[in-house]
Parts: structure tokens; C-alpha cells; sequence
């Protein structure tokens, strides 16, 4: 089996796991959540992530990078809203192919870092930044 067909099937195996795993962690009252617009549906999809907030920025690190659907999403509208303990959000999410994303892992949550590591395939990780805008809102 080569590299790249090694690449894919952990690619869908965990691709398939995360869409079950998703499903349930994102009705968590604690999680984070990025909201992005479906590119092709236009309504709300909320993915479950891990990041760090510094000041008016949230970073984190997409584990499939391109391939991401919320990448896709920010590529077609990069509108988002984060919730972070509780609160929305909205802010303008930029990809930063050019940042090194894992030196970017170990600024971020150490549990979150290691899970994307373990789980990312390949060297598809892409670094994104949310500049967060306003207070926030509950709900």
C-alpha cells in the first residue's frame, strides 16, 4: 500500500469517525464551536474545534486543511462566529498556509494539539486566525 492510498484510508476512517463524534460533542454547553455558512447550502454549520484565544484573535489548526469542510466553507465566506464559554462570536477567519502550523500546535491546548497531530493526515495541517469582533453574545 503506498504513502498517499495509506493517507486516504485514515483519511475516511477518520473522517467518518469525527462526523459521528461531532454530532454529539458539539450539543456540549463547554465546547468550542466554529460556525461557518455551508458553501453550498448557505446555512449554519457548526464544527466543534479546540484553539486558544489571544486577545481579538482565536487560532487553531485544521487537521485535514484543505480538505476540511469548514476550511471549504471559510474559503467561500470567511464570515464566522466562534462560541467560546458560552458566548458568540463573530469575527473574519483568514488561512495561513504560510504559518507553520506545528509550531502553532504547541501555542495552543495541549490535549487538542495532540489530538490533531494523532489525527491529521499526512502534512495537510493549515493554521487558521479568527479576528473576533465585538462582546460576544450568549446563545
Amino acid at each position: 500500500m503506498s504513502s498517499s492510498s495509506s493517507a486516504e484510508t485514515k483519511y475516511r476512517i477518520v473522517a467518518a469517525f469525527q462526523r459521528r463524534l461531532n454530532a454529539v460533542v458539539r450539543r456540549l454547553p463547554g465546547q468550542t464551536l466554529l460556525e461557518t455558512t455551508g458553501r453550498v447550502s448557505g446555512l449554519p454549520r457548526r464544527t466543534p474545534v479546540g484553539g486558544r484565544r489571544t486577545g481579538d484573535c482565536f487560532w487553531l489548526v485544521s487537521e485535514f486543511g484543505e480538505r476540511s469542510q469548514y476550511v471549504r466553507n471559510i474559503r467561500a465566506d470567511p464570515r464566522v462566529r466562534v462560541r467560546l464559554r458560552g458566548r458568540w462570536y463573530p469575527g473574519t477567519a483568514h488561512l495561513l498556509p504560510d504559518d507553520d502550523p506545528r509550531a502553532r500546535l504547541r501555542l495552543l491546548p495541549r490535549y487538542n494539539s495532540l489530538a490533531v497531530r494523532a489525527m491529521g493526515v499526512g502534512t495537510g495541517l493549515l493554521t487558521v486566525r479568527v479576528e473576533l469582533e465585538g462582546q460576544g453574545s450568549r446563545g
